[in-house]
């Protein structure tokens, strides 16, 4: 089907002819329409601009041409760009055009389980919508003009123009046949038909008498007949109301309504002034409900209201329109989504309820110009009779008139020899309710969609086809903008159908799919992957490769062969770098050649991309070794290279391997790259992957990136606490060996000193005899650390005394020399150093105690003799060291020496303290001696206290047994056993305790009785023990 340009039709109200509407003898207005037939507008308004424009000056000419130029373009654009059709069309096939193929369709009935087809040769044929035939049989001997159903879809009733009305039951024989001997037209049953025991209905024809015919009395058993109307010429159509109250029937002069309860006609509409022929351009009369008749008469359709009045019923005209051609069919339709939604927007969902019927559904035809004169005209006409056999029809076309007159859609239909077809030839029959049971009969295939669109449907007759006519739904909608290649708009459409399907399907439990993008358009499946693909390959050839990377995400989800196919499409047109962003790295995860060809694009393109890719990928996607050996290999042409930019990228790539070598458990590796890019986390990586043994090659670079890194070698202080590098190197040296570390520190002196200081620190001994306690390590204190070199040398044995006395004389470090003069045994010298150099009578008494020499004294005394400050000096510091009556006796009469008496006085009171500090001391002396003599006079004599769980200081067992072994009692008040007394390994026996018994008769032995025994017996086992307390003597000996 096609679609044709918009028509615009314009209504005005005007006046009635009040010889055509009549309502219980009141007059009323009729509305009128004036008619605008579809011009081409921008020709016209090119014209115009033109014919005004004549006569003005040049450049006012200019500039209109100039803005008629514009205006012509976008009315050029507005034409060029296709509207999309409201209803879409669908031949019925099936059985259908075998059965046309020898007769032609005349007449066209709808119920909610079947269609009747009546035709030319008198045959009735039920059809479903998929074309196939349910039941065919032979009514009549001519052509059938008219068919009507019940509502049940149980009685059919058929009109031929045999002069036959022929009522059938499909469901039982209940049958009627009725000869008028008079060719018919119409036949209408009365409403609910099936359900009354009247089986009334009305017919008409060309014998201009409209009948009524039903059933009288309970029992009645043939039909009675009542003319309602006659006289007025044929009867083209009757239609009863819905409720079956009224009759509207059409003849030569107008349409008139009849009311069955008071038995009489209450309206007449007459017929169109100057209208053609009934029987070349019938009438069509459809009740849209019980107060509302569309008829169409010709060009002209009318809209007519009944309304209640309390005199009865008037019927009011309330629309008129007249169209550019003739009307075969009308049906009233919901107004199309398209135009309810907003405009220039398709509706978010759609809607469950069809919106309300406020359009006009047209089945229109275009005549020849022939076809419109009357039969007289024709025949008495000198027009060439070759030209009007070949005057040709054109396509009918079903048109949307909104109740504003406003045409909302045009669509030229295809019909089998449409050429040959006059008005007369189409009927337009409906509604089907989608939830019919007739509709459930087309296809599945055809029935699938997105939606469910509860909308009604229509079919068109012609004589050899049967177009179903559906509203599109958005399914349509977006077939429509795929056919046009309009990917853009159909996935967005799509992505609200689908969202819209995901969030009912899970209400209600449903599948989501529901049957959609099982259609293909162009090759194209309905659904958002695949029309989104064919939008990504469109902007692909527009050179659009940005916003085709954008729909990627949409289009692939999470399937990694499409995302693998996209990814080297964009390869190959080498723009990858558009769709690198959206390339998927978890779900789905895609072959490893894709990622490390993504890697490979950035290190040929964008150094600082790969890096950023390295960081945020995970690391397991690709092969690490891979890319690490194309990382090198690339670095090692840059580093060949000494522009400023290779210098940049070269930076970057270091930082690719290390991150890489990380992350493929290599740090060893990576700790090379670490220190050339001065990673502060140096530090970590070496004790987190215990690192010390690379780090052996690797010692000046460590240091060097840490001190600056810090800046210490910028700030002037010569001290500074370890660095982490010197302490890491000093707590390693079992992985990292001193002599490796001094090699590679030596070119840099201040770093060697730091770590040999920082060695000297924790353990002196660690370079004694190493052979760096030598001249260098000297020098490096003397450089680098002056105020510890003095501790340094008094610390230290392992240098040349000479050699360290030169290089302090090079750098006059007058104090080191002198104690380097002292060490060496040159006291006079190192003395001479102190007086003449540095003048310090203090230092040099001190040089002169520490050094113990006489000889050294009388040297000062000597040398302070002519000298008034070191006499006074030397009075003031000499102490106990000399005797001041020595220097005092060698002071020179008249020698003046400024603050004499106060040192001399300050001799005085120094003797005269040290005299009462030795008395003092002397007294608490003696104090604590007698105090002391009387306790260990005490203790010595006192007894001893023990009891029965008294235990022994050595064994901590009980002193007390059976029988009792000997215990000794030492006077420091421990008390032992005498086996324990014993020193380790004496074996020698001791004596045992003498009986008591027998001690008192004198047989005891050794140890008898009286004082005598009892130190004899003593004697004897201190002989065996041969030392004192063992106590007391392991505490000594610090063993306990």
């Amino acid at each position: 089907m096609s679609t044709t340009a918009d028509t615009k039709v314009n209504t005005t109200r005007e006046e009635a002819d009040p010889s055509l509407t009549h309502v219980n003898g009141q007059e009323h207005e009729m509305v009128n329409s004036e008619t605008e037939k579809d011009v081409s507008s921008s020709e016209e308004s090119v014209e115009e601009l033109q014919d005004d424009s004549e006569g003005v000056e040049q450049d006012s000419d200019e500039e209109e041409e100039e803005e008629e130029e514009e205006e012509e373009e976008e009315e050029e654009e507005e034409e060029g760009e296709e509207e999309e059709p409201a209803l879409k069309y669908e031949r019925i096939g099936g059985e259908l055009p075998a059965l046309l193929k020898k007769d032609s369709a005349s007449a066209l009935a709808i119920s909610n389980k079947f269609m009747a087809l009546g035709t030319h040769a008198g045959i009735v044929h039920l059809l479903d919508l998929n074309g196939g035939r349910i039941k065919s049989y032979k009514s009549h001997q001519a052509s059938i003009v008219d068919i009507c159903v019940d509502e049940t879809g149980d009685f059919i009733a058929t009109a031929s123009i045999d002069g036959q009305v022929i009522i059938i039951s499909l469901s039982s024989r209940e049958s009627y046949s009725f000869d008028l001997r008079r060719p018919l037209r119409t036949v209408a049953l009365e409403p609910f038909f099936a359900h009354r025991s009247s089986r009334a209905f009305v017919c008409g024809g060309l014998a201009g008498t409209l009948s009524l015919r039903e059933k009288r009395g309970f029992f009645g058993v043939g039909h009675t007949e009542i003319v309602l109307h006659s006289s007025e010429g044929p009867i083209w159509l009757v239609r009863w109301s819905p409720s079956g109250r009224l009759i509207a029937w059409a003849n030569d002069l107008g349409v008139k309504i009849y009311d069955m309860s008071n038995k009489s006609t209450i309206a007449f509409i007459d017929r169109p002034k100057d209208a053609p022929r009934p029987d070349l351009f019938p009438v069509t009369l459809v009740w849209q409900d019980e107060q509302t008749l569309l008829l169409a008469w010709a060009d002209f359709m009318k809209v007519a209201r009944v309304r209640t009045r309390e005199t009865g019923f008037m019927i009011e005209v309330i629309k008129v329109f007249q169209l550019d051609s003739m009307i075969a069919g009308i049906m009233p339709h919901p107004m199309p989504i398209a135009i309810v939604s907003a405009p220039g927007s398709r509706p978010q969902s759609i809607p469950n309820n069809p919106p309300p019927l406020t359009s006009f559904l047209l089945l229109t035809f275009s005549p020849p110009e022939t076809a419109l004169l009357d039969l007289d005209v024709l025949l008495t006409s000198d027009t060439d009779r070759t030209k009007q056999a070949k005057a040709l029809s054109e396509r009918p076309e079903l048109r949307i008139i909104s109740r504003g007159g406003e045409e909302l859609a045009a669509d030229a239909l295809s019909v089998s020899g449409y050429q040959a077809w006059t008005c007369g030839d189409y009927k337009l029959a409906g509604p089907i309710s989608a939830d019919a049971e007739l509709a459930r009969t087309l296809d599945p295939a055809s029935t699938k969609s997105p939606t469910v669109n509860l909308t009604d449907w229509y079919v068109v007759l012609s004589p050899r086809d049967l177009i179903l006519v559906r509203p599109r739904d958005e399914h349509d909608h977006v077939a429509w903008l795929v056919e046009r290649e309009r990917y853009r708009e159909a996935l967005e459409a799509l992505e609200v159908i689908e969202h819209s399907l995901g969030s009912s399907n899970k209400n209600e439990g449903g599948d989501s799919a529901n049957g959609f993008g099982e259609k293909v358009v162009n090759g194209v499946k309905l659904t958002s992957v695949d029309v989104g693909q064919k939008l990504a390959e469109s902007l692909i050839s527009e050179g659009s490769f940005s916003k085709a990377a954008q729909l990627l995400p949409k289009i692939c989800a999470r399937d990694p062969k499409r995302w693998e196919d996209w990814i080297f499409v964009f390869a190959e047109k080498r723009h990858l770098q558009f769709i690198i962003p959206y390339v998927p790295t978890q779900q789905p995860r895609l072959n490893r050649v894709v990622y490390e060809m993504i890697l490979a694009y950035f290190l040929a393109h964008d150094a600082k991309m790969i890096l950023q890719t390295i960081k945020e990928w995970p690391h397991d996607i690709y092969h690490v070794d891979a890319v690490i050996v194309a990382v090198k290999d690339e670095l090692d042409k840059v580093e060949v290279s000494h522009e400023t930019t290779d210098k940049a990228k070269s930076v970057v790539l270091m930082e690719c391997l290390a991150e890489l070598y990380t992350s493929n458990r290599q740090p060893g590796k990576a700790l090379h790259y670490f220190l050339k890019l001065r990673r502060p986390n140096v530090f970590e990586l070496i004790e987190e992957n215990n690192l010390y043994t690379d780090v052996k090659d690797m010692v000046l670079s460590l240091v060097e990136f840490e001190f600056e890194l810090d800046g210490r070698l910028n700030g002037e202080k010569d001290e500074y606490p370890p660095s982490k590098s010197i302490r890491l190197l000093v707590d390693n040296i079992h992985s990292i060996p001193i002599n490796k570390v001094v090699s590679q520190l030596a070119p840099r002196p201040k770093y060697l000193f730091f770590y040999l200081d920082a060695l000297v620190g924790k353990d002196p001994n660690l370079l004694s005899g190493s052979g760096f306690m030598d001249l260098q390590n000297l020098q490096l204190y003397a450089d680098y650390a002056r105020p510890r070199l003095i501790d340094f040398l008094r610390s230290s044995t392992d240098y040349d005394l000479e050699k360290a006395y030169e290089v302090c004389q090079e750098r006059d470090f007058i104090p080191e020399m002198v104690f380097l003069l002292g060490r060496m045994g040159d006291n006079k010298k190192a003395l001479g150093l102190i007086i003449e150099r540095l003048g310090d009578v203090e230092r040099a008494i001190d040089f002169a105690k520490s050094q113990a020499d006489d000889e050294l004294w009388e040297d000062l005394l000597k040398y302070a003799e002519t000298r008034p400050a070191f006499i006074r000096g030397l009075l003031e510091n000499v102490g106990s060291d000399i005797n001041p009556i020595r220097l005092i006796r060698r002071i020179r009469n008249g020698l003046e020496i400024p603050g004499l008496k106060g040192a001399l006085i300050k001799i005085l009171q120094d003797f005269h303290l040290q005299i009462s500090l030795l008395e003092g001391c002397q007294t608490i002396l003696n104090g604590d001696s007698s105090e002391l003599s009387k306790r260990v006079q005490k203790d010595q004599t006192s007894g001893f206290f023990l009891t029965a769980k008294s235990k022994c200081h050595i064994c901590s067992q009980l002193l007390q047994e059976a029988p009792q072994q000997l215990v000794l009692l030492y006077l420091c008040r421990h008390t032992v056993h005498a086996r324990c007394a014993r020193p380790n390994g004496d074996e020698t026996e001791l004596p045992q305790l003498p009986d008591p018994a027998l001690r008192g008769v004198g047989l005891s032995g050794v140890g008898g009785r009286g004082l005598s025994g009892r130190i004899a017996f003593e004697g004897v086992v201190r002989a065996r023990i041969g030392r004192g307390c063992p106590v007391c003597h392991k505490r000594s000996q610090g063993t306990s």
